[in-house]
């Protein structure tokens, strides 16, 4: 293969891969949808604080305390700093809308309904390929700018079976919206559907220990369907399911919680087909199973504070190989390091914030071609903001 076509096939890829990055944390999934789930470092499968719990275990909406309803209002905004062969992104700033409301029926039942970003943002690089003066065309006309957005509408129930024993259920209604732009083609906005559950429980084992699991179905997209001036092109973009276990310890106004979480990227993103007039081409992302490991720290220190620390590590579920299919998802970081706290505004209100780091990371092509070696890197600053009202 030439010079020039190696060019033009990084740069097709990396159009390719750019909207399946989105929320680059584990994968392409977020540590969490509000301020005290980021706290905690996304560990909150067996000892859930607030209404979005819907997202992660429908079974804690019967462990919240509720006497008759509580609303959790939790805008994020995440800085994620990422390169492509040295070439820094344009867009950085992005913002994360979540919110959820729980209901108590009687002492058995609990509703919910939860409306959550939980993936989309999008991409600005000027370029994409190593600066090399025998490709063209010549740096600085590689432009590649993309969109994505997922959000997530999840009405849920919960049933408390006895005192040791919650068990809750979400249906997933699933919002994508994608789009991309390169100098070789233009795919315009397109918007699809997608359905999926969530099932959970919650098992006290004493007073002090609690005991949480879960399961996120994979969330089945309709094919985002691109008209083109060459014709239609068609792309699925289903969503990994997840299973998680969490135990957690409460005692003396400390909260610690360790998560356990496996995510089979390897059944929606290993390979994905892309459906164009000239017939069908499989684009191999290679991503791997992601397990992911969550440690949550929290204590009351006043009758109105809570402050919170977490730690969250995932290995990355794109390996060395596979950085040339990948030079745009830049889904790699792996450490997270999150702080956070609540005060109790009133007697009904309280406030949260939350801060996560995630380290940077940085993963280099094991294959060398005649257009260079690709490098791909991120680093993430996330903050979210969070309103509880319960009563």
């Amino acid at each position: 293969m030439s010079i020039q076509l190696k060019a033009k096939a990084i740069l097709a890829a990396t159009a390719l891969t750019l909207p399946l990055a989105s929320y680059a944390t584990n994968g392409d999934q977020l540590l969490g949808v509000t301020a005290t789930q980021w706290g905690m470092g996304g560990a909150t499968i067996a000892a859930p604080q607030d209404a979005a719990t819907i997202f992660v275990n429908p079974a804690g909406l019967a462990e919240l305390g509720i006497e008759e309803v509580r609303f959790d209002l939790s805008p994020g905004f995440m800085n994620p700093p990422r390169e492509v062969n040295g070439n820094t992104s344009d867009s950085n700033l992005f913002f994360l809308p979540s919110g959820a409301v729980a209901f108590k029926v009687n002492d058995k039942l609990y509703l919910g309904l939860g409306l959550a970003a939980s993936s989309g943002f999008g991409v600005d690089f000027s370029d994409v390929v190593p600066d090399n003066p025998m490709i063209p065309p010549t740096q600085g006309n590689q432009q590649v700018v993309t969109t994505k957005g997922f959000f997530k509408l999840s009405p849920s129930l919960a049933y408390k079976v006895s005192d040791k024993l919650s068990l809750g259920a979400s249906l997933n209604i699933g919002y994508q919206s994608l789009a991309m732009s390169n100098p070789m083609f233009t795919l315009p906005q397109n918007q699809q559907f997608g359905f999926g559950v969530t099932l959970g429980g919650i098992y006290h084992i004493n007073d002090a220990f609690q005991l949480g699991v879960s399961w996120v179905s994979k969330t089945n997209m309709s094919a985002h369907e691109f008209n083109t001036p060459n014709g239609k092109v068609t792309m699925d973009m289903d969503v990994a399911q997840q299973l998680g276990m969490g135990l957690a310890y409460k005692s003396s106004g400390w909260l610690v919680e360790a998560d356990i979480k496996w995510i089979n990227f390897s059944d929606t993103m290993d390979s994905v087909d892309l459906v164009t007039p000239g017939g069908t081409n499989a684009i191999k992302f290679g991503w791997d199973d992601q397990i992911v490991y969550s440690l949550g720290v929290q204590k009351q220190v006043s009758e109105k504070t809570q402050l919170r620390a977490g730690l969250n590590y995932g290995a990355s579920p794109i390996e060395e190989e596979d950085v040339d299919n990948n030079l745009g998802s830049v889904a790699i970081p792996e450490l997270h390091l999150s702080l956070g706290a609540t005060r109790q505004l009133s007697k009904k209100v309280s406030g949260s914030i939350s801060y996560t780091h995630a380290f940077e990371n940085e993963l280099t092509s094991s294959n060398t071609t005649p257009a260079g070696t690709n490098t791909i890197k991120i680093s993430q600053n996330v903050l979210y903001l969070q309103v509880a009202y319960q009563y």
